[in-house]
């Protein structure tokens, strides 16, 4: 069976180089630091996700910070990563998956199930030595694919995965629709805000911040555990009327996962998130 949410280091020992790895560490505030972590010491086979290069397009003048990709760049990207139609992908970060799921939602965007995140990531790795997997780690930048060898990958896009600002607009006035923000509570609140010019939330969203899904240690709550914290957290509403969203259009894929691995899918991704909602000056902004 196929991994299509979590996996852990020793089914993916047992997968024995049957998958694609994608590395996706990276740092908002130093944006070279994941490639540099990367070089110095990856899950052997990997190959490195740039958050802002692989994973996103370049900003325009009314995006948020990390727009989504053009689907056909998307499918280029991991075609020459090796992904294909029935290529099992693994993807992985430092510890809790805040980045990883970006490029797992991407990849269910395009219609790619098969992908699963690392719970507790490189960490959770190295701390297991690998496992019998040999060297527990691989240094340095992969030799490139030869030119040509790209996997077929074949693109099925689901566009209602995906929602706009004026989808967000409408949402706010049509109930049962629930939108959750997986910001820090201090950014929810505006009482901080390191990364945006304006502070504060879409008014009427909840605040569900990601790292609640996680334990201390930086992976994913059991499953039971997750359902019982979002059947709470939703409130009556279908897991398909939610909408989540964080400060870019990242974290938020964190807590769609998390719902999916409760056995709570099909919530809905507002991508721009709130650096886009905030480009608007006629957009509402609600703080406390």
């Amino acid at each position: 069976m196929p991994f299509t949410t979590l996996i852990d280091v020793d089914s993916l020992v047992a997968l024995a180089g049957s998958a694609v790895l994608l590395d996706c560490r990276f740092d908002l505030g130093e944006p070279h630091a994941g490639r540099r972590a990367y070089a110095a010491g990856h899950i052997p086979g990997a190959r490195y996700a740039d958050l802002n290069h692989d994973l996103s397009s370049p900003v325009t003048p009314t995006s948020g910070r990390h727009p989504l990709p053009a689907p056909d760049v998307l499918a280029d990207y991991f075609a020459a990563a090796g992904v294909g139609d029935q290529t099992q992908v693994i993807v992985y970060d430092e510890a809790n998956g805040s980045f990883a799921a970006r490029a797992w939602w991407l990849l269910n965007w395009l219609g790619h199930a098969e992908v699963a995140v690392l719970d507790g990531g490189f960490k959770a790795w190295v701390a297991a030595g690998g496992a019998a997997a040999g060297a527990p780690v691989e240094i340095g930048e992969p030799t490139p694919a030869p030119s040509g060898a790209n996997s077929p990958f074949t693109v099925r896009l689901r566009p209602e995965a995906v929602l706009t600002a004026a989808d967000v607009q409408r949402a706010l006035v049509e109930p049962p629709r629930l939108l959750v923000d997986a910001r820090a509570t201090e950014r929810f609140a505006g009482t901080v805000e390191p990364l945006d010019p304006v502070a504060g939330h879409v008014p009427g969203a909840v605040n569900h911040p990601f790292t609640a899904n996680l334990t201390q240690d930086g992976r994913f709550l059991p499953a039971g555990e997750l359902r019982r914290l979002w059947l709470t957290r939703l409130r009556g509403t279908e897991p398909s009327d939610a909408i989540l969203m964080c400060g870019s259009g990242v974290t938020a894929c964190h807590n769609i996962l998390a719902m999916t691995s409760a056995g709570l899918p099909g919530g809905k991704l507002y991508a721009g998130s709130w650096s886009e909602w905030i480009r608007d000056p006629e957009r509402p902004v609600a703080r406390g």
